[in-house]
């Protein structure tokens, strides 16, 4: 769990801009020469860039602070002053950068090598050289350099994935994502075992595939912040298509739907738009009887699917139940 951070709060400074110089030239035969001063350098901009390969925010932990160089002042025979280095910060597919301060979202980086500027280093000034006009040959005046941005900012990361996973702790998400994709989640028999949001990749023919996110579990009052609670939930914004699993062996599916359903209302009554899906999962622990009694009990507004990831029973019915939903609602935006 200490590997992955998915929330860093950063104090970013650009460069400042160089000034511009207000050099007048002196030569021996040409003792007023004129204006000579080159313009100052621009200030360093710190730019937030898309890496695909990374997936936490870990290596901004310990960098609270990060500094852009400033632009050299301009010199004699206008000669321009250096530009400041851009520090770039690279960060993962589904990064969102807001203002500390106001909450106001300033973007969001969801595709690999995106670039945005997060502080913009100041404009060098201008020599003097440029003010001079047939009334002032000899100004001896420069423009300063312009100054830098700064301040607190926040990055937020929210995994980007095709359908994410919602359900208690224990209710078989990660032997679910282990059984369909090559991810390899730590999987265990006991509650909050997945304590970091794991993302695979779940080949549907050979020529097809989307991604899948199993997000830790949430129990009732994580909309309040009980369990994993808030910090996991936001993962669940970015997954336009979110697939609801309970055990066989819940003592009442129906109700446990609602719950889930419940904590995702009070959290953002937005997550109810998306497209769901509900699966039953562990179905080897369960006989015919009890699984009968279990499909009369199921909404009937959503694709539901029964399924044993140890059996390997109905995965495949499930998965291309996915993708047809993803297709349908791709299709649908595109028209």
């Amino acid at each position: 769990m200490d590997n992955f951070i998915d929330y860093v709060k950063i104090y970013v400074k650009s460069g400042r801009g160089g000034a511009g110089s207000a050099h007048l030239k002196r030569e021996k035969y040409r003792p007023k020469a004129g204006p000579d001063g080159g313009d100052g350098g621009k200030g360093g901009s710190i730019i937030v860039k898309g890496n695909k390969q990374f997936w936490t925010l870990l290596h901004l932990k310990y960098q609270k602070h990060i500094i852009a160089e400033d632009g050299v002042s301009g010199m004699r025979d206008t000669w321009k002053g250096k530009d400041g280095k851009d520090v770039i910060i690279e960060v993962p597919l589904g990064t969102v950068a807001k203002d500390a301060e106001t909450g106001e979202i300033l973007f969001e980086i969801t595709e690999d090598n995106q670039t945005e500027i997060i502080a913009k280093g100041g404009r060098g000034g201008l020599g003097n050289v440029h003010f001079k006009s047939s009334t002032n040959q000899t100004p001896r005046y420069a423009q300063p350099g312009e100054d830098c941005e700064e301040g607190w900012k926040i990055l937020e990361l929210k995994v980007l994935a095709d359908i994410g996973l919602v359900g208690f702790p224990n209710a078989g998400k990660s032997t679910l994502l282990s059984s369909i994709s090559a991810a390899k989640p730590k999987i265990a028999d006991y509650p909050f075992t997945t304590l970091v949001p794991q993302l695979g990749i779940v080949d549907v023919d050979g020529k097809h595939s989307f991604a899948m996110a199993d997000i830790p579990g949430i129990i009732e009052g994580a909309s309040e912040g009980k369990g994993l609670g808030l910090r996991f939930l936001r993962h669940i914004e970015r997954n336009p298509l979110l697939l609801f699993l309970i055990p066989a062996d819940s003592n009442d599916v129906r109700k446990d739907y609602e719950v889930l359903l419940n904590e995702l209302k009070k959290y953002n009554p937005e997550l109810l738009d998306k497209k769901r899906i509900l699966a039953i999962s562990k179905c080897d622990l369960a006989d015919q009887e009890i699984l009968e009694g279990i499909k009369k009990t199921l909404p009937q507004d959503l694709p539901c699917y029964m399924f044993s990831s140890f059996s390997k029973q109905g995965l495949k019915q499930l998965v291309f139940g996915i993708w047809e939903l993803l297709e349908k609602e791709n299709s649908l935006e595109l028209s």
